[in-house]
């Protein structure tokens, strides 16, 4: 059975009713197996902010000192998977709330001058084959843990990105946005590797966006097939995607 990771933004939780409707388009779809992995910036802002700290991004990644961990953490891994959790019941799943670490990923340090920021390594026996197997939903936070026990926060894009190379699985990323835009604001249907080069280059791309098309292209790459960037506001792109219609934007390598 075909396994598709369906990566979630965060914004989908500031949304009524919206990640509610997403799980019930995706409880139609019986004809595969589905791990969502999510991030939840807006409720990291949140929690950081009532808690009296500067937040700051370069390059469209969350600079994450140690002391702003627990918070990141409790956001993420706590609040806003049991939030996606509760939908997910709702909706008829059956999820189960895991870590980067119960995937089979292992995160390290990806820069110093970023604090906690991780990149992805493939590392103990992921728990998800065996969660599918059962029926399960898994619902996957980007936050990872490294061999030395530490907390990192990963790019939730990443993060989806290698447990599709794990499990050799299809992509979609879920965001806030129709497909990638142009420099005119318009839809584009299709890009590869220069054109990708080309806009970033021009700055059409930037910021969280950047970050999101470098990660697909990464993933594209090492899955040597398309994946897709579209929209959780309408739950009908989902299902389009599932059943093989070109939506949204679709990064080939």
């Amino acid at each position: 059975m075909q396994t598709w990771i369906i990566k979630l933004g965060g914004a989908v939780l500031n949304t009524a009713n919206a990640a509610k409707e997403l799980f019930a388009a995706l409880a139609s779809q019986t004809q595969a197996q589905y791990v969502i992995v999510h991030g939840g910036g807006a409720l990291v802002d949140s929690w950081l902010k009532e808690a009296g700290f500067a937040t700051a991004k370069h390059e469209g990644l969350r600079i994450s000192p140690k002391e702003q961990m627990p918070y990141i953490v409790g956001a993420l891994a706590g609040c806003a998977n049991k939030q996606l959790m509760s939908q997910a019941i709702i909706a008829g799943h059956k999820p189960v709330g895991l870590s980067l670490y119960e995937a089979g990923i292992i995160s390290t340090q990806k820069l110093k001058a970023l604090g906690q920021v991780g990149q992805c390594h493939s590392g103990e026996q992921s728990v998800l084959p065996a969660l599918l197997k059962l029926g399960r939903l898994p619902l996957v936070s980007s936050i990872g843990f490294g061999e030395d026990g530490f907390w990192y926060n990963v790019n939730a894009d990443e993060a989806a990105a290698a447990i599709a190379k794990e499990l050799d699985a299809e992509i979609i990323f879920m965001t806030d946005v129709e497909a990638v835009l142009d420099a005119n604001k318009q839809p584009l249907h299709q890009l590869d590797t220069n054109q990708i080069n080309t806009l970033i280059a021009e700055g059409v791309i930037v910021g969280g966006m950047e970050v999101k098309v470098k990660t697909s292209l990464h993933a594209a790459q090492h899955l040597r097939r398309g994946v897709y960037i579209s929209s959780w506001k309408k739950p009908d792109n989902l299902i389009a995607l599932l059943n093989g219609e070109h939506v949204g934007t679709k990064i080939t390598p």
